[in-house]
């Protein structure tokens, strides 16, 4: 965890580099570094906010392609987001891979969802749902899941109190 004032106080690399565990995508990331300094968490959260509505398209694919595929954790953040459906039963898992191949191979992306707190077979029911989607409407969703992770994870980065 860091604190506000330490993010303010990264040089531009560092801080793009810490956001970018946030959010993939460059355009987001940029914006959320030339906002700063953050005179508190909710202006933090306000910046993420203006800075993901004016992405498109592209950005939230490069935003996608920064996650592992659910069931799949790849890293320590989104092993924490994923530990409740990560703990699900040998079939569910294996039902979660098989359909995230048909959801990649409808909509040539991974399934975004925001998992922390979920469960494998809530996550699975949502996943199933959302395959009868139309393409324009799926990426909408998945935007929307995208921009609550990445609120979730700044959340997890940045402490409400300054270290001692």
């Amino acid at each position: 965890m860091l604190s506000l004032s330490a993010l303010n106080a990264l040089g531009e690399d560092q801080a793009a580099e810490t956001l970018r565990a946030c959010c993939a995508s460059a355009t987001w990331v940029a914006a959320m570094v030339a906002a700063r300094p953050f005179a508190n968490r909710d202006a933090l959260l306000e910046c993420a906010d203006r800075a993901w509505s004016v992405t498109g398209p592209a950005d939230w694919a490069e935003a996608f392609a920064g996650h592992p595929r659910i069931g799949e954790p790849a890293n320590a953040v989104t092993a924490g987001e994923q530990r409740r459906a990560s703990e699900a039963t040998a079939s569910t898992l294996a039902e979660l891979a098989r359909a995230n191949e048909e959801y990649e191979r409808r909509f040539g992306r991974i399934f975004i969802v925001c998992a922390s707190g979920r469960t494998g077979d809530e996550i699975l029911a949502d996943l199933r749902a959302r395959l009868d989607n139309t393409p324009e409407r799926e990426m909408a969703i998945a935007a929307a899941e995208q921009h609550r992770i990445t609120r979730l994870r700044l959340g997890t980065l940045i402490s409400d109190t300054e270290s001692p």
